[in-house]
C-alpha cells in the first residue's frame, strides 16, 4: 500500500458574506476533493497544540505524527536545515522576512512577492553594509526562496524573546511591534531591532527597489525578524513509521521538514510557492516517487498566500487548481493500477476574514483504492460536512488513521 497525503496550506476558512456565509471551499468546483471525501472517510483534526501558535511549522509537524511538544524550538530552524545552514549549539536562526514599510507601517508582509534573485541580491546588500553591527552578535543574512529569508547569530536568551509574525500586523505600526525582550535578553532585542530599522536606510536606497518602484510594484525594503529556534532533531521518519517518505513542496519550510525527518525532498521545476505553481509538474512527481516510496507529501502554498492577502477569488481558484492537480493524480493511480491511501486536508485555517492562521480544527478526508467499501456518509469536502465524517471532532493523531494501525 501507497500513501499521499495532498496538502493545501491554509485551504481551511471561515464562512464570506460575499458567498451567502459559504467558505471557499463549499463554493469552489473541486468535483475530485469532493470524490476523494464522498468514497472515503472524513473528520475534524487538531493540528495545534495547547501553547503553540498556529504556524505552518507547529501544523505539518503535528499532521506528520510529530509530538510539537517534544520536538519543536521554532520556524527558522526548520528553513535553515533545508538551506543546508548547519547551527552550532550556541547559534539561533531567525526568519527574516523581506517587507513593505510605508509611514511607519507595515504595508506588505510579501514585499510584492519579490523575486529570489532580487532578494539575493538585497541579502548581499545586508550583509556588505551591516558588517559593523553583525560582529556584536556574529550575525549573518542567508537569502532563502522570494521574500523568505533566514538570520543566523550567537543565541543570547532567544527563547525569551517575544517576536510577532510579520503577516499577522500588517497595517499596524512597525514601532508598537518591534520585538521585546525580557530582562536577561533586553539587549540581544535592542542589538536585533536597530538592525531591523537600520535595514531601511540600506535597502531603501537598492537599485533593486528603485527599479520595483519605477514598475509600480511594492518595495522590499525593510526586513523583519521572527519565528525564532535553535537547532532541533526530529525521529527520522523511516524509523517512525517503517515507509520511506518524500516530500514535494516549493518552500523551505515544508523542505527542511523533510530534510529532518531523513525523507527525500523532490524539486519540481516551476513549482513557486504561489498561485501559478506548476501543479501538473507537482502531481506527476508524486506518481514517479511512488516507484520507489511508500509515501509522498504533496504541499501546495498557493491557497495560504491567498488566504493572507485577503483575496477571496485567489482562494477560490487556487482550490480550483489544487483540485486539477488532486485529478491528475487519481488519474494516474488509476492508470496504473496502485494501490493507494489518498489523503487531503489544509494544515490550518487562514480565514480571509482575518488574513492570518487560526487554532481551528481542520477538515481531513482519506479514500483508499483497496478498501472502496469503507466510506462514511460524507458527500462534500468542507468545514463543515467533514464534521459528520465517522471520525467526527478533534482527532489528534492523524496518521495513525492514515495508516490504519497504532503507531
Amino acid at each position: 500500500m501507497k500513501y499521499i497525503i495532498i496538502l493545501g496550506d491554509g485551504m481551511s476558512d471561515y464562512p464570506v458574506e460575499e458567498l451567502n456565509n459559504r467558505t471557499p471551499l463549499q463554493v469552489a468546483n473541486k468535483p475530485n476533493i469532493d470524490f476523494i471525501a464522498k468514497n472515503g472517510v472524513s473528520g475534524m483534526l487538531k493540528t495545534i497544540q495547547e501553547g503553540f501558535e498556529p504556524g505552518s511549522d507547529v501544523a505539518n509537524l503535528s499532521v506528520l505524527g510529530y509530538d510539537v511538544r517534544k520536538c519543536h524550538t521554532g520556524r527558522a530552524p526548520i528553513e535553515a536545515a533545508n538551506m543546508g545552514i548547519n547551527l552550532n549549539n550556541n547559534e539561533i536562526a531567525f526568519r527574516c522576512n523581506f517587507f513593505t514599510e510605508e509611514c511607519g507601517i507595515i504595508k506588505d508582509y510579501s514585499a510584492g512577492h519579490i523575486t529570489s534573485e532580487e532578494g539575493k541580491i538585497l541579502i548581499n546588500l545586508l550583509n556588505k553594509n551591516l558588517s559593523d553591527e553583525l560582529k556584536t552578535i556574529n550575525g549573518k543574512f542567508y537569502a532563502g526562496v522570494s521574500y523568505r529569508n533566514i538570520f543566523v547569530c550567537k543565541d543570547d536568551n532567544g527563547k525569551n524573546l517575544i517576536c510577532v509574525p510579520p503577516h499577522n500586523i500588517v497595517g499596524e505600526k512597525i514601532e508598537k511591534n518591534l520585538i521585546a525582550g525580557d530582562k536577561k535578553s533586553e539587549i540581544f532585542a535592542k542589538n536585533l531591532n536597530y538592525i531591523m530599522l537600520k535595514s531601511k536606510e540600506i535597502l531603501e536606497k537598492s537599485e533593486i527597489n528603485k527599479k520595483r518602484e519605477r514598475e509600480g510594484k511594492n518595495k522590499a525594503n525593510m526586513i523583519w525578524f521572527w519565528g525564532q529556534g535553535k537547532k532541533l532533531k526530529i525521529e527520522e521518519f523511516k524509523t517512525k513509521y517503517n515507509l520511506k517518505g518524500a516530500v514535494i513542496s516549493a518552500v523551505d519550510l515544508i523542505k527542511g521538514i523533510g530534510k529532518l525527518a531523513g525523507m527525500d525532498v523532490i524539486e519540481v521545476e516551476g513549482a513557486t510557492g504561489l498561485w501559478d505553481t506548476n501543479y501538473d509538474g507537482k502531481a506527476m512527481a508524486c506518481i514517479e516517487a511512488l516507484d520507489d516510496h511508500d509515501f509522498v507529501y504533496v504541499h501546495v502554498e498557493a491557497t495560504d498566500e491567498a488566504g493572507h492577502l485577503g483575496d477571496l477569488n485567489l482562494k477560490i481558484l487556487s482550490i480550483e487548481n489544487l483540485d486539477k492537480m488532486t485529478w491528475k493524480i487519481l488519474k494516474e493511480i488509476d492508470k496504473r493500477g496502485i494501490e493507494a491511501k489518498i489523503a487531503v486536508l489544509p494544515d490550518h485555517a487562514t480565514p480571509i476574514k482575518i488574513k492570518t492562521h487560526t487554532v481551528d480544527l481542520v477538515p481531513f478526508a482519506i479514500y483508499s483504492t483497496k478498501n472502496k467499501d469503507e466510506r462514511d456518509e460524507v458527500e462534500k469536502f468542507d468545514e463543515f460536512a467533514c464534521r459528520n465524517g465517522k471520525y467526527g471532532k478533534g482527532v489528534e493523531n492523524f496518521m495513525e488513521i492514515l495508516l490504519g494501525e497504532k503507531v
